[in-house]
């Protein structure tokens, strides 16, 4: 029987997403195949501790309860989607048998590292947001030499970038909505000189976004003047840079109102030859799909594959397997695109994902389980892909031979 491979499941961290990383980890954690792998779970708090065995178990199993007590208490702001994984807490959590955790590997006499200590073969970081998908614990693994699901530190930091993102984007000529970055400093030196030079060159109503940062955290849309400048207030907490999009719209209308644009969404996997899954749309429950529509109401209705045409579909792949390119991303990314709803209904490029919230109810795995692609399967291709990176960086040499 061939060995197990050693697995780290890495959650929390500092980010703002720190509660969705831990609804995604709780599932990967619950459907890992344990006949081919040994899990470690690995947490980090919200103030950046480290965490093994039993108190990694304790950092996931209080942050799910946490979510169980405010669906209890009927609140109507209660993930839906934590439900279905608070049910199966106790299979989830309950440490298999004969798993140790480094700490229990590593550790000697009194506590004390131990070298005869078996190392983790890859780490699979399911770790949303800042200090996670942003290069940052990518840099981390690559200086330990280890083996790790996703892309790496420029594809991440590239990935967590919108400002950075959009310029690749433009260099690969991906089409992208017209947008305006501009720096908190500036924001603070001269609030009127930024929302003049927003006025200058947008339309509204315009998205304003923290430039680094995911989940629709922090983000607004600004329908007027009155609006744009809490907008750039609320951005500015989160980035020392900032993007104000300008929206996409059209002349159709819908109730009276300017209808809105369409959102899709393509799950990519792969290194060097990424493949993308078939097409989704999101229709969200509120104005827009911010963070209360992804992961708090119950409104925003994913229709997997998305109602176009095979041409639109067909175009829609393309475009993402050449953002996932264009950012030099590898294991998995999201790719998000808008369709604007009247005249030629043309396409942009949104954004791309590099850690995407990874439950068995995320578009992420949705997207691949109608693909043909199983949740299991998924996160076995995962790591797959990780080894198969780090054998390829290991064939590269960093001294000059003599």
């Amino acid at each position: 029987m061939a060995k197990k491979l050693r697995v780290g499941i890495l959650f929390g961290g500092r980010s703002g997403e720190h509660e969705v990383s831990l609804l995604s980890a709780a599932s990967v954690l619950g459907a890992i195949d344990r006949e081919r792998f040994d899990v470690t779970p690995i947490g980090i708090t919200k103030e950046g501790r480290w965490l093994a065995a039993a108190d990694a178990h304790g950092l996931l199993n209080g942050g799910m309860s946490a979510v169980a007590r405010r669906l209890r208490a009927g609140d109507p702001e209660a993930t839906p989607g934590a439900k279905l994984l608070h049910e199966g807490i106790p299979t989830l959590l309950a440490p298999e048998p004969g798993c140790a955790t480094v700490l229990d590997q590593n550790q000697g006499r009194g506590g004390q590292p131990s070298s005869a200590g078996a190392a983790l073969d890859v780490v699979f970081p399911v770790l949303h947001g800042t200090f996670g998908e942003d290069g940052t614990i990518q840099g981390l693994f690559e200086l330990a030499g280890i083996a790790y699901v996703g892309s790496g530190v420029l594809g991440s930091a590239a990935g967590m970038d919108k400002d950075v993102m959009k310029r690749l984007f433009v260099q690969a000529k991906l089409p992208i909505v017209k947008h305006v970055a501009l720096l908190r400093a500036d924001w603070e030196k001269s609030p009127r000189k930024a929302i003049a030079l927003v006025e200058r060159t947008l339309k509204f109503p315009v998205f304003v976004k923290p430039a680094n940062l995911g989940s629709s955290v922090g983000i607004t849309k600004a329908h007027n003047r009155k609006e744009l400048g809490p907008a750039l207030a609320l951005a500015a907490k989160y980035d020392r840079k900032l993007i104000v999009e300008q929206g996409v719209g059209g002349k159709a209308m819908r109730a009276g109102q300017p209808a809105r644009a369409r959102e899709f969404e393509v799950a990519v996997l792969g290194n060097d030859e990424p493949k993308a899954s078939v097409v989704g749309e999101i229709v969200p429950g509120k104005e827009f799909y911010d963070y209360e529509a992804k992961y708090l109401s119950e409104g925003s209705v994913p229709v997997i594959p998305a109602p176009i045409t095979r041409a639109q579909s067909r175009q829609i792949r393309e475009m993402a397997v050449a953002a996932f390119k264009a950012c030099d991303l590898s294991g998995l990314a999201r790719v998000d695109f808008l369709m604007e709803p009247g005249g030629k209904k043309r396409i942009f490029v949104n954004e791309v994902n590099t850690m995407p919230g990874f439950t068995r109810i995320s578009m992420y795995p949705k997207l691949w389980e109608a693909s043909g692609l199983s949740y299991k399967e998924l996160i076995t291709r995962l790591i797959e892909l990780a080894l198969e990176r780090k054998a390829e960086k290991d064939k590269t040499t960093y001294s000059r031979e003599e």
